[in-house]
């Protein structure tokens, strides 16, 4: 099956902008018509179908580069570990993210527990930035 440009987008949910990229870096390939406009195929479709799953676990463009590089080359043991290396960066990076994303939450509660204890009178409102003076910022 062949693909335009356009029904790439669509499928992938993406910009044509997007899939110019990806192709002009070499990450995703086509073919050309012959009005020169780029001509998507099955195996396209497989390689960005890797690149959102790269993406979508938060790996770089070089990353991903290099992911797609490693895939180009003759399979070996060194190869699949190298591959492997890139994968495991992704999860450390992932786990990463959670432990700043629970950090981000319990912040959060306690500054929704700061507001309600306002709310309740039990604390003076000290939340508008446009009342408070050099000595007397809030911690929170």
């Amino acid at each position: 099956m062949r693909y335009t440009i356009k029904q790439m987008a669509e499928m992938f949910g993406v910009t044509e902008h997007t899939l110019r990229f990806y192709t002009d870096k070499g990450l995703l390939p086509c073919e050309r018509d012959s009005g020169n406009r780029r001509v998507f195929t099955e195996e396209s479709v497989n390689w960005m179908q890797g690149i959102q799953c790269l993406k979508g676990c938060g790996a770089s463009l070089e990353d991903i580069q290099e992911y797609c590089r490693l895939c180009l080359l003759e399979e070996s043991e060194e190869n699949l570990r190298a591959r492997y290396a890139i994968i495991l960066k992704q999860r450390d990076e992932a786990y990463k993210r959670i432990e700043e994303a629970k950090a981000t939450a319990k912040y959060m509660d306690d500054k929704v527990a700061h507001y309600e204890a306002i709310l309740a009178g039990l604390a003076p409102d000290d939340t508008n930035p446009k009342n408070w003076t050099a000595g007397k910022r809030p911690k929170h």
